[in-house]
């Protein structure tokens, strides 16, 4: 199912991370978790990239480790151009780079993961 609906995933999901990230979150709860903030970014950036990965491997037949590489690629530069937009066009967020290495620590940690399971050879199922 995720090969068959990839890029329909993909696009939602990173349209609805950005229109996230750009809009105020005054009244957000508070979650009581020390670092709720960075695990969210890290957790939403994994995904973001894992998606991505899927529509280049799948979606545009690219080998697995350029997807990979591809993917990982696009969840950083995007999570940076966010982490800049916040900081210019918003008047309640600010640029963070503590919240930009929590993105691409997350992308880079799915596209490890995605990497060593080829390597291992594991199988699906």
């Amino acid at each position: 199912m995720l090969k068959t609906y990839s890029l329909f995933l993909a696009v939602p999901y990173t349209i609805a991370l950005m229109v996230g990230s750009l809009m105020s979150l005054k009244n957000m709860p508070d979650t009581g978790v020390d670092y709720a903030d960075k695990i969210f970014h890290f957790l939403a950036y994994a995904i973001l990239c894992f998606l991505w990965v899927l529509v280049f491997h799948f979606t545009l037949q690219k080998p697995l480790k350029k997807a990979v590489l591809f993917g990982a690629g696009f969840a950083i530069l995007f999570g940076i151009i966010i982490e800049v937009l916040q900081g210019t066009l918003t008047k309640e967020r600010s640029l963070d780079a503590y919240d930009a290495i929590a993105n691409s620590l997350g992308a880079l940690t799915t596209s490890a993961i995605i990497l060593l399971k080829g390597k291992l050879g594991l199988k699906n199922g």
